[in-house]
């Protein structure tokens, strides 16, 4: 035992010499080779400073075109430098930039709020710089894919492309979803805001955060008070709590309505099937189509989550075996987009189209020239009140005679939870059918290619203001295993118009149209049915909707009174889209 520990020990003293020789080594060579600014401060025409690194290759006096990245990820110096120094290794000189009030930057983090305006401040910067050829590119996923398109709110003559990946949306995704808070943001805050860098320790403090939301769930605290059940102010998640409209609060974040009109440069977009920000993601591409249908928008879209996406793909994503043509090199494709559209290069070969999505079943990528026509037709599937087995049917034909489900949904009641609507795992021996209701269609006939968003119309009564609902799309497999396709999780009150609620008059039968759901394509073989599940939205992963029409985020357990009583129409329907 002790020859093997000292041989252990003799490993870890050559280890870690080797490690320091490489890091020395490691160092020289960027010192030797590029030219580094990494405390660089960008002052803003409202007198903040943005933080931000600068890296160039020495010896190289021709202005170049710049890779700008805007993030509020301040992680280590290290790894931000080794980003920029592959942008300089493809003939780009490299820029970094942090949000207002991170990294070197005085003054209080809030995140999205100032970074439209910023992100135009640090462009016009750089294009002044006797470096840059006057052409700025943007790249990066997530909060860097925002930026993006924030900086696009006001164009900036000098940005000349834009590649988001996943993008956030503010208002839509994340915080809430559809107008529903969810609760991912909230530790989230803690760790963009707590500090110049990020808070890792409570970041990765995922047992605080689960332990704060079980408590809120048993004790029917109003949602408002998740900070104080956790015992630390969190001023983000208040000032956020404020807004559950999509109102002039997000609005000004991103482009909005006519904001897309003056958007004409070319645009190329990753995106995945299992993205939990797809809805905020696309939102910015649809917008874009409908107000300046001239832009040359690109969109390469598989089975990633949000973090695969990023990375080009993972093999295996919430248990399903990802098919091996999903896997990309998005950086590689990335480069090759800056080369065509900064260097006159030329196009990546995968863009074959607008759109270019990969077939989960098929192992094969298509392409169509918009989100639109990724289909040519829709399956209009009736929710009726008709048994089918254990289930009830899913029909193709409008009942003859108006018919209802009934369910009751008692808010006091912390046992039992509504909604398991979330796709990990994405194939799943059984599904929860012990609340809402499940539909099923007839074995397909023949093979039947899912591709796009589905949507549909919900028809429903309630003795209440408000609900909040989820709808589940299922493909069921000939050996009966369920696959998740896609899914809606929704507010009632917001479904005409998610920048104002409408409350819902008790006991009269309303429409419920939804359309924002999650974008797929599946390949279904022979004898697969669609699967739809319905139900109240009732779990303590979002704040959650007591339907007295008050602000949802105030209400409590006080406020549960008689169970939610709902009567769910045989001609609601779904509209699920189809290559024929």
């Amino acid at each position: 035992m002790k020859t093997i520990l000292n041989f252990v020990f003799l490993i870890l003293i050559v280890s870690n010499a080797f490690s320091q020789q490489t890091s020395r080594t490691n160092s020289e060579d960027l010192k030797n080779a590029y030219n580094i600014q990494d405390s660089v401060l960008i002052k803003t025409r409202d007198g903040a400073f943005i933080s931000a690194i600068v890296v160039r290759k020495k010896g190289i006096s021709i202005p170049k075109p710049v890779i700008l990245q805007y993030t509020i990820y301040v992680r280590d110096k290290g790894r931000d430098v080794k980003s920029l120094k592959e942008a300089v290794d493809n003939g780009y000189v490299g820029v970094i930039a942090y949000t207002r009030g991170k990294r070197f930057s005085p003054g209080e983090i809030f995140p999205y709020e100032h970074d439209g305006n910023d992100s135009y401040d640090v462009i016009d910067w750089i294009s002044k710089q006797e470096w840059c050829n006057g052409s700025v590119g943007m790249f990066g996923g997530s909060y860097n894919g925002f930026t993006q398109w924030a900086a696009c709110k006001k164009m900036h003559p000098a940005l000349k492309t834009i590649v988001p990946y996943v993008a956030n949306r503010p208002g839509m995704g994340l915080p809430m979803e559809n107008n529903i808070f969810v609760n991912p943001n909230y530790e989230w805050s803690f760790y963009v805001g707590n500090n110049k860098s990020l808070d890792t320790v409570a970041g990765d403090d995922r047992q605080r955060f689960r332990t704060m939301q079980n408590k809120w769930w048993k004790t029917g605290e109003a949602y408002k008070k998740l900070d104080s059940i956790d015992g630390a102010p969190n001023r983000l998640f208040q000032r956020w709590i404020k807004h559950p409209s999509f109102d002039k609060y997000w609005q000004k974040m991103a482009p909005y309505k006519k904001d897309f009109a003056q958007i004409n440069i070319p645009i190329l977009a990753f995106d995945g099937y299992y993205n939990d920000s797809q809805n905020s993601s696309l939102y910015y591409l649809r917008e874009l189509q409908k107000y300046n249908p001239q832009t040359p928008i690109y969109l390469i879209i598989g089975p990633y989550g949000h973090f695969g996406t990023q990375v080009g793909g993972e093999s295996n994503l919430y248990g399903y075996k990802v098919d091996s043509l999903a896997l990309i090199n998005i950086k590689k494709i990335t480069y090759q987009w800056f080369d065509y559209i900064l260097k006159n290069g030329t196009k990546p070969e995968m863009l074959k189209d607008k759109i270019n999505y990969e077939v989960m079943g098929q192992n094969q990528w298509r392409s169509a020239p918009s989100l639109d026509k990724m289909a040519n037709g829709f399956l209009r599937l009736y929710l009726t009140d008709n048994k089918s087995g254990k289930f009830y049917a899913l029909k193709d034909k409008k009942p003859t005679k108006k018919k209802y489900l009934y369910q009751e949904v008692d808010f006091a009641d912390r046992q039992t939870e509504n909604n398991d609507y979330y796709p990990d795992p994405i194939v799943r021996k059984e599904i929860d059918t012990s609340n809402g209701f499940v539909f099923i269609s007839n074995p397909l006939k023949e093979p039947v290619l899912v591709s796009g968003s589905f949507l549909g119309d919900i028809k429903a009564s309630i003795n209440k203001k408000d609900m909040d609902i989820g709808v589940t799309l299922y493909e069921v497999m000939p050996n009966g295993d369920y696959f998740h396709l896609s899914y809606f999780l929704g507010r009632a009150s917001y479904a005409k118009d998610i920048t104002k609620r409408n409350l819902l008059k008790p006991n009269q039968i309303e429409t419920i149209s939804f359309s924002n759901t999650h974008l797929v394509s599946k390949q279904l073989s022979i004898g697969s049915r669609l699967l739809v599940v319905i139900n109240v939205n009732k779990n303590q992963f979002s704040e959650l909707n007591y339907g007295t029409g008050k602000v949802v985020t105030e209400e409590t357990i006080k406020d549960a009174g008689e169970p939610l009583k709902v009567k769910w129409y045989n001609d609601s329907f779904v509209k699920i889209p189809i290559w024929r």
